[in-house]
């Protein structure tokens, strides 16, 4: 008897902190889909314009485009999984797995978009890589 209830507390608690992770991964993912997906339509629709009016057609074009009104859901979404983990974690833990957005976004975008990946990057990847699994560490 005493054995089932330790076996559902700690059920529980793993069933919990996993669901905390994935409002994390969520959140992460959706973010960066955002990143890359608002880049890759502005890219498609060219320079700023220099004068206001120009702008502000550009712009407005811009946010009715399927894709970047899809980067602008994920967004939202992602704020709403971000507050599902704020439930879970403290944000001083949860918050430095935000940082691996740097990571995935650098990826793709060398991947996607032809970027360039020097030395530098690379080099300050994996210092926000060993910071993040640092403060995860840490009670």
């Amino acid at each position: 008897m005493l054995g089932d209830i330790i076996y559902a507390q700690h059920s529980f608690f793993y069933h919990e902190l996993i669901m905390g992770y994935f409002y994390i991964a969520g959140c992460l993912l959706l973010t960066v889909y955002g990143q890359i997906i608002l880049k890759w339509r502005s890219s498609k629709f060219g320079e700023l314009p220099s004068e206001f009016i120009d702008k502000l057609y550009f712009l407005i074009k811009l946010v009715f485009d399927p894709f970047v009104f899809s980067g602008f859901i994920a967004a939202f979404i992602a704020s709403l999984f971000w507050l599902a983990a704020m439930t879970k974690f403290d944000i001083s833990f949860a918050y430095p797995f935000m940082s691996l957005a740097f990571v995935l976004v650098f990826l793709l975008s060398v991947i996607l978009f032809g970027e360039t990946a020097s030395w530098q990057k690379i080099v300050g990847l994996i210092l926000i890589v060993s910071g993040v699994i640092i403060s995860s560490r840490s009670p």
